[in-house]
């Protein structure tokens, strides 16, 4: 029966040999046209070398037959991670190869299917693994699912080309990409980074240690300027009252109603990427979604992933 690939192979994957498939190449075409002419040759002149010279290259273009099919053979697949990205840029996947057998495989190409010819070349010795990372292109946002991979091998002689394919279980989040031009950050109702705003944060309450995180803005510069480090010295930042900058609201639908979904999405992440950069605590707010407030890696992440997946479902 004709192997037929599944949409997704969860978990490894062991090529078994009616995974593998086999044709000669076109060296391989020529070598079966010789070994012709110098099989008609002895036959004409009743060659007994001509006859054993025939048959010895002809065993070993069947020997590579075999091996070439069993450099792929056995192999067990395993996908790797995927980091998230921005929309337009590439993502990475990464995938294992572990050779659980005696036998050390050497030349393996991968490739995802529509890139054409694979051109990652790896060499798995007996009882290791290696592993590869291969691009693909993204465009929109939300989950993209792993191309199809397919494996090539020439090994060892090149006569034969073996391949076989696989699906991996694997997928990457694309983030919106950030708009380009985007407009200052909604700063109404949040005190700005020296401390000054509509919140009542602006009465200064003296100076305190430097903090992860602090705005430069906020730095007391001619404090520091007559400290020393050489002496033990240390940055210094202008405390005010309320001990922190007020909560920046991202709100889905308070943009410009003349902005589609897919450019308020764009306009959101540039606000989250600005506001992260910047040490801005803020909160998100999607239709039947409110994220925060908050700041660092773990809020970064989810209000991107709720901006990615806003309007599809989160499988």
């Amino acid at each position: 029966m004709l192997f037929q690939l599944k949409e997704r192979e969860p978990g490894h994957v062991v090529l078994v040999m009616r995974r593998v498939f086999i044709v000669p190449t076109r060296p391989g075409l020529a070598f079966t046209g010789l070994l012709l002419v110098m099989l008609i040759g002895s036959i004409n002149y009743s060659l007994g070398l001509g006859f054993a010279l025939t048959f010895f290259t002809g065993a070993c273009a069947v020997a590579d037959m075999v091996m070439t099919a069993k450099n792929l053979a056995l192999l067990r697949l395993v996908p790797g991670r995927a980091q998230p990205v921005f929309s337009g840029q590439e993502a990475q996947f990464e995938l294992h190869v572990h050779n659980d057998t005696p036998r050390d495989r050497y030349a393996i190409l991968l490739g995802f299917l529509h890139d054409g010819e694979p051109r990652h070349a790896i060499d798995v010795p007996s009882g290791a693994s290696g592993a590869v990372t291969l691009s693909a292109a993204t465009e929109g946002r939300g989950w993209l699912a792993a191309p199809r991979v397919r494996l090539v091998t020439r090994f060892p002689l090149g006569l034969f080309r073996s391949w076989s394919y696989w699906q991996p279980d694997l997928r990457v989040l694309v983030y919106p990409a950030p708009e380009t031009d985007a407009p200052p950050l909604p700063m109404s109702g949040a005190a700005s980074e020296d401390g000054h705003g509509a919140v009542g944060l602006d009465n200064f309450a003296g100076i305190r240690s430097y903090q992860p995180g602090d705005p430069m803005r906020q730095l007391a510069w001619r404090h520091i300027a007559r400290l020393d480090p050489a002496i033990g010295g240390q940055l210094t930042t202008k405390h005010f009252e309320g001990g922190a900058v007020a909560d920046i609201l991202l709100d889905f639908m308070a943009l410009p109603p003349n902005l589609d979904v897919e450019m308020r999405l764009s306009r959101l992440t540039r606000w989250v990427l600005e506001a992260e950069a910047r040490a801005l605590p803020y909160a998100l707010r999607l239709a039947g979604r409110e994220l925060g407030p908050g700041l660092g890696d773990a809020h970064r992440a989810a209000c991107l992933q709720a901006l990615a997946l806003y309007g599809e479902e989160t499988t």
